[in-house]
């Protein structure tokens, strides 16, 4: 997605964990790197920025308390200043690295001229963690002969933690971009929720996901509790919903409920329930706003529209209902599914 952007001033320190007293280890200055690292920090940087996910910078108080919005200021004012505030940023990301799973590693911190954005063109700085190295053969010709050594290094096509923020939007917080490929668990929190301290832009990808993964819940969790619904009438309304994101380029409450939903009364609980979503969660659930493709793409996945039957069978359910008839067999003592169809593939 940006893996256009160059860049010729990078910093780079080694961050341990804070609970294992790893202490950290800064640099004297800037690297120096020549045509071929340019390219190959480039790939190694920006290559693993796919999605069109944006977040801000914030601060529950104020966002003149977040630190990371500070120093980003301070270079964004004034370029010369990335080496001493690289400093104050490796420092601040120190401060967040406490948990005990939290991997020591090179933290890199570079400024790119020039980024195209939306439409517009600014400049950004990139922070970057390398937290796992691969290893790595290496051939060598000595005389005639081969000879075959193992070391350690970067796999420049596998970035661990990284953000881009541009300068624009200053005011909400900057515009960031994020990738955090390493852990899913409470480890995983510190480099988007703690260092950075990132909430979700308020735009249309935001939006989107947070309707359909509203949608999702409401008919896996909320319907089933309110309402006598089989799992293939569930199957049915989250495929529904999926497919009027799809075909729609605008989303209209009103549209979606008729269009979907249809029921009156199931209208009314999906309505009650939209609030409580938003108000437990502190997001804003809009009434209309343009879908984001790439957002329906990601969201997609969570959609299941699979009945999963002991574990003996699973029916995958991608169109008309009305073709699958649930029952019981009194005899046998067990439920069954009956599915019509025309011809066998």
């Amino acid at each position: 997605m940006f893996d256009q952007l160059i860049t010729n001033q990078i910093v780079v320190h080694f961050i341990g964990n804070k609970s294992a007293d790893e202490g950290i280890r800064l640099s004297n200055g800037k690297l120096n790197i020549d045509g071929n690292l340019k390219d190959l920090f480039s790939a190694y940087f920006t290559g693993s920025f796919k999605s069109a996910e944006y977040y801000n910078l914030s601060h529950p108080d104020d966002l003149k308390f977040n630190e990371v919005f500070n120093y980003i200021s301070e270079i964004f004012d004034d370029p010369g200043k990335l080496y001493p505030q690289s400093i104050n940023l490796a420092k601040h990301l120190y401060e967040h690295s406490t948990h005990p799973k939290i991997k020591a590693g090179e933290f890199y911190t570079a400024y790119f001229y020039d980024c195209d954005i939306e439409g517009e063109t600014r400049d950004a700085v990139g922070l970057f963690k390398s937290e796992n190295k691969d290893t790595f053969l290496k051939v060598l010709n000595t005389n005639g002969n081969f000879e075959v050594n193992s070391e350690e290094g970067i796999n420049i096509n596998k970035l661990d933690k990284g953000c881009l923020i541009f300068n624009t939007e200053k005011e909400k917080g900057y515009l960031v971009a994020i990738v955090d490929s390493t852990g899913k668990g409470n480890e995983a929190h510190f480099w988007k929720d703690d260092f950075l301290q990132l909430k979700p832009r308020n735009d249309d990808y935001h939006h989107t996901q947070n309707l359909l993964s509203m949608c999702k819940n409401f008919v896996v969790d909320k319907l089933p509790e309110s309402f006598e619904v089989s799992r293939a009438d569930q199957v049915d309304m989250l495929n529904r919903s999926v497919k009027f994101f799809k075909d729609k380029d605008a989303f209209s409450m009103e549209d979606f409920t008729s269009e979907v939903i249809q029921s009156p009364e199931v209208i009314s609980a999906f309505t009650d329930y939209k609030k409580q979503y938003a108000d437990e969660r502190e997001i804003d659930i809009s009434e209309e706003f343009d879908i984001s493709a790439s957002a329906v793409k990601k969201q997609q996945r969570i959609f299941k529209s699979v009945i999963k039957l002991d574990k003996n069978f699973h029916i995958y359910v991608h169109g008309n209902k009305d073709l699958i008839e649930r029952g019981y067999d009194e005899a046998a003592g067990m439920n069954y599914y009956k599915v019509f169809f025309k011809e066998e593939n």
